[in-house]
């Protein structure tokens, strides 16, 4: 673990960003997983196109993530209300652009809606990977009794 000042945020060195970018991505491809198959299941089972069946799944995934992030990823304690909102504040921006997109990928270019799926979820990725490390979580990583009990079996 980095010894760092009790005042100032936790800053991960090279080794921990990497494992916290593995972390990110398996619990990603869970969430991933999870909105795969919500997504399967509501465009066998209902007659809606590409964009319900989407923001249903998306917002599945995306509570499925957060909570693994919080918790084993970014290991923060910060108030649960703060973070959701400012993960729901990226989703204000993201959802709107990809559901636009995926809806003009699968209607009007004639894409395949689980390669539209796909692309999107990684777009996803990438660009919350980002503003969880760089926004959510910046001041708040390592905070939680979990990193807290890490930190006291390696000292």
């Amino acid at each position: 673990m980095n010894e760092h000042p009790v005042n100032e945020p936790y800053k991960p060195n090279a080794r921990e960003t990497r494992i916290q970018i593995v972390k990110f991505a398996l619990f990603s491809a869970s969430a991933g997983i999870v909105e795969t198959a919500a997504f399967t299941v509501l465009d066998m089972v209902t007659p809606w196109k590409y964009w319900p069946c989407y923001l249903i799944a998306l917002v599945l995934s995306v509570l499925w993530n957060f909570t693994l992030n919080r918790e084993f990823t970014f290991k923060s304690a910060n108030n649960v209300s703060k973070a959701m909102m400012q993960i729901f504040l990226f989703y204000c921006v993201f959802t709107p652009l990809s559901t636009w997109w995926g809806n003009a990928l699968t209607e009007k270019a004639g894409w395949n809606s689980y390669a539209v799926l796909f692309l999107t979820m990684a777009a996803n990725l990438i660009s919350e990977y980002i503003y969880d490390r760089f926004v959510v979580y910046r001041n708040s990583m390592n905070t939680n009794r979990r990193a807290q009990r890490e930190e006291e079996r390696s000292k």
